[in-house]
């Protein structure tokens, strides 16, 4: 199985380069009803992988938040949430997705100063201040670690990076001795922090390091050929948490278990059953944690769920996905969908093989489950089996065991293990397709793609790993407004009624 692993992750690790075209699966970040709402607790995207074996290696991690960040969006600009409990569960072996160890994450903002408006004579800065760069305001945060059902605060008062907002804020609110964009990236990774326990944190604003052809798949999966293909999450920003782990933290299982250096990671953020709003703009929240967002593997709640179980899916636990959306999974609606816009006519796949693909998919299971089929004997149990990315120290690093950023991982500094395409095949086009597509010399296969194979930074071996944040300065999605309009605007029709004139 190792092996196989080994091979099969190779073979993914070209997904980057070759070129291929069709129709592929999206995910703008935007999931369910309920998240799309809230996007502070809006669980966008995972990555996570391990370097060195189960005793003396790390286990990394991030996990990105707020989908869709313009850089310009000022001036109260994007941030975590002080209202959210952000986490980062673990799951080990295969007795059960029940965590091993969890780690939360809580921000706080301090206030900016109560400042008299019409005191002339006070220097800038304070809460009299209309650019929040120069209140003096601050966010922090603090990682807790449960072990066994102990908590333990393993770091506390980490700053939050600042957003990348421009030159004269470098300067001016920063203090850097340059305003350039390298300049602030120095200054925002300064914020990294050491946990108790050996790990290193950081949380702040990052490049969004997802790729994917949104406009198109969206449009009832209308997907443009490469070089017309649009990234539709290009120049925006999220807001990521990044965090190193030491193996040796994390708690073992049975050692007779033949997955015991298998992981389960998943993020979730959760908010208080009750809030109270404040007349004076500040709210309050009671009672016990709901889950609001979740996010294992890419594009499972976005693809595979149906809308009528997209926001319950946010709010489960992956030990019960068998059991509430197995369906879903065994049955993928996304097939009968492509066949009834004509996706599989166009690209010549006969009927019974479409036939084939729409019931009975334990293949997905089994691509889930790092390639360990649950019906074969030593397989991965069903039991365990749920919306969780899988990390197994014990064999290579490549999608879909773990999901690695970095081009030393990857082989190229603006690509990752191209996701979108391979989870687009496995559900629209069967496991072993993509298996056939991806083996050099091996049978043809159909790879299904969204155009979209690179992102638009560079990626890094570094901690944080995902790129450094766009400028809202010079970078942001506005367009420069030209001194003249292209052409003479066309006068509007006035109209009179009742004594008003309408322009």
């Amino acid at each position: 199985m190792r092996k196989t692993i080994a091979s099969f992750g190779a073979a993914i690790a070209a997904l980057g380069i070759l070129g291929f075209s069709g129709v592929a699966a999206a995910s703008s970040h935007r999931e369910a009803p309920a998240i799309s709402q809230d996007p502070v607790a809006d669980s966008t995207d995972l990555w996570a992988w391990h370097t060195g074996d189960a005793s003396t290696g790390k286990l990394h991690v991030v996990m990105a938040y707020n989908p869709m960040e313009e850089p310009s969006g000022g001036p109260n600009f994007h941030s975590f949430g002080d209202d959210v409990l952000y986490e980062l569960h673990i799951a080990r072996g295969s007795a059960s997705l029940e965590d091993v160890v969890t780690y939360q994450f809580r921000f706080s903002t301090s206030a900016a100063p109560i400042v008299d408006p019409a005191d002339l004579t006070l220097p800038v800065g304070g809460g009299k201040e209309f650019f929040s760069q120069l209140s003096g305001r601050k966010q922090t945060f603090s990682v807790t670690e449960v072990k066994g059902g102990v908590s333990t605060v393993i770091a506390t008062d980490v700053e939050v990076a600042p957003p990348n907002i421009g030159p004269r804020t470098n300067t001016v609110a920063y203090g850097l001795p340059q305003n350039t964009k390298a300049a602030y990236e120095t200054f925002a990774l300064s914020k990294a922090k050491p946990t108790n326990g050996g790990g290193l944190v950081w949380a702040g604003p990052r490049d969004d390091g997802f790729y994917v052809d949104l406009g198109g798949f969206f449009d009832l999966a209308n997907l443009r050929p490469k070089g017309t293909a649009q990234d539709g999450v290009a120049g925006y920003n999220c807001h990521a948490i990044s965090f190193d782990i030491p193996a040796a933290s994390i708690p073992t299982v049975a050692a007779n278990d033949a997955f015991k250096d298998r992981l389960g990671v998943w993020t979730s953020a959760s908010r208080r059953k009750m809030t109270i709003l404040r007349n004076d703009g500040s709210k309050q929240g009671f009672g016990p944690w709901v889950q609001v967002s979740r996010l294992g593997l890419p594009l499972i709640n976005e693809v595979v769920i149906g809308i009528q179980d997209k926001d319950k899916f946010s709010r489960t636990h992956p030990k019960d996905d068998v059991t509430n959306y197995g369906a879903y999974i065994l049955n993928p609606v996304a097939v009968r969908d492509a066949e009834a816009v004509g996706i599989y006519t166009a690209l010549g796949v006969p009927a019974n093989v479409v036939t084939s693909l729409k019931s009975g998919r334990t293949d997905i299971v089994t691509a889930m489950n790092v390639l360990s089929d649950p019906t074969a004997p030593g397989g991965f149990p069903l039991t365990s089996t749920g919306d969780v990315l899988r990390v197994d120290f014990g064999a290579p690093v490549g999608f879909p065991n773990g999901r690695p950023l970095g081009p030393a991982l990857t082989g190229a500094a603006n690509r990752e293990n191209d996701v979108t395409d391979i989870l687009a095949t496995v559900v629209l086009a069967g496991l072993q397709n993509l298996v056939d597509a991806i083996t050099p010399g091996g049978p043809a296969g159909l790879l299904i793609s969204d155009g979209v194979d690179y992102n638009d930074a560079n990626y890094t071996d570094a901690f944080p790993y995902l790129p450094t944040p766009w400028t809202g300065y010079d970078e942001g999605k506005g367009k420069p407004t030209p001194l003249a309009p292209p052409q003479a605007l066309a006068p509007r029709a006035s109209a009179r009624r009742r004594g008003f004139r309408f322009l």
